[in-house]
């Protein structure tokens, strides 16, 4: 049950930031392209790939790595708020910014899980 809790706080506090995180990028660009979506899955994915590569070389409770990597960076990254905004552009005509919204998730996402990878690797590499 306790475990159950750590997830649900991270949850609530990843929704809660990425909330926040993207309204504010969003209001920053001022675009139709859901850039403040894009920008929160992005810097999620590569948290991801750091904590990832982090937790081999520190020990940290199963509750502490459940509470960031299932709870905090699950409800901060948003596939599905992703996928509505993609579908809601190709609805509304907007196909060449729905293509561009979907190949900028999918490829940028992927390589910033690889690039936190890395620079969680270099930054060991220096503390070793």
């Amino acid at each position: 049950m306790k475990h159950l809790l750590f997830i649900a706080l991270g949850g609530s506090l990843g929704a809660a930031f990425r909330y926040l995180i993207s309204k504010n990028i969003q209001s920053i660009f001022n675009t139709t392209l859901p850039i403040g979506t894009l920008f929160v899955n992005a810097g999620g994915s590569f948290l991801i790939g750091f904590v990832f590569y982090f937790f081999d070389y520190v020990i940290i409770s199963r509750d502490i790595k459940s509470f960031l990597t299932i709870g905090f960076l699950g409800a901060f990254t948003t596939f599905s708020t992703y996928s509505l905004e993609t579908i809601n552009l190709f609805r509304d005509g907007e196909i060449k910014l729905g293509i561009t919204n979907l190949v900028l998730n999918n490829i940028l996402c992927l390589v910033m899980v690889i690039i936190g990878i890395i620079t969680s690797r270099f930054i060991f590499k220096i503390i070793r």
